[in-house]
């Protein structure tokens, strides 16, 4: 009796099972990774938006805010609300409710009628205007292709002055939203933060 080797009708139907198993499942991983993708790509834009506020937010509040006949270039408090000390002869001179009587503290303008300017369009918040300021390409390689990203996206800064809060508007604050766009203009995230007319803290200085 010739034997042959073959194989079974159970080891038959269980290979057809598991190719079967194999091709249902490529599709799913296929829209696993490129699910993946899109999240990793949607977070590197919240980053991408993030770093644009930290930027904007470094940048001094209005281009008035620095006395350019001072020569410590610190950024001090416009008089935007008329809460400033005005009377010179008075100890709190150039200072408003909150500011401490104390030297190296935040003051206001040595020109107290000096109101916040818009003249600079290049600086993201010295503007008493709302604006909006795009940048194309938040990524480095926006081309598609093997190296770069699959999509082109954007971002838009837009300052808003004079932000309102429950139906009262705060003219000592800006209002600065980092959005991010893909190529087909869906928005895929929103950051919004706010600048504040506080000025700076002088430094401490040492005498010899």
């Amino acid at each position: 009796m010739v034997r042959r080797s073959a194989f079974t009708l159970i080891e038959l139907i269980f290979a057809i099972i598991v190719i079967a198993i194999t091709v249902v499942s490529l599709p799913m991983m296929n829209q696993v990774l490129a699910n993946s993708t899109n999240t990793n790509l949607i977070q590197e834009a919240i980053f991408a938006a993030a770093t644009e506020l930290n930027e904007v937010t470094t940048v001094h509040w209005d281009e008035n805010s620095i006395d350019t006949s001072n020569t410590n270039a610190l950024a001090n408090v416009i008089n935007v609300n008329n809460q400033c000390e005005t009377n010179s002869s008075l100890p709190r001179y150039r200072l408003r409710p909150g500011h401490i009587l104390q030297p190296y503290h935040r003051k206001c303008l040595n020109n107290l009628t000096l109101l916040p300017s818009y003249s600079n369009t290049n600086n993201l918040i010295d503007a008493t205007e709302d604006k909006t300021h795009t940048s194309q390409h938040i990524f480095l390689n926006p081309t598609p292709s093997t190296e770069g990203y699959k999509d082109d996206y954007n971002s838009t800064i837009v300052t808003t002055f004079n932000p309102s809060f429950d139906g009262t508007g705060r003219v000592d604050l800006k209002q600065v939203t980092a959005t991010i766009f893909d190529e087909d203009g869906n928005t895929l995230v929103s950051l919004t933060t706010y600048v504040a007319n506080i000025g700076e803290v002088d430094y401490y200085k040492r005498s010899y």
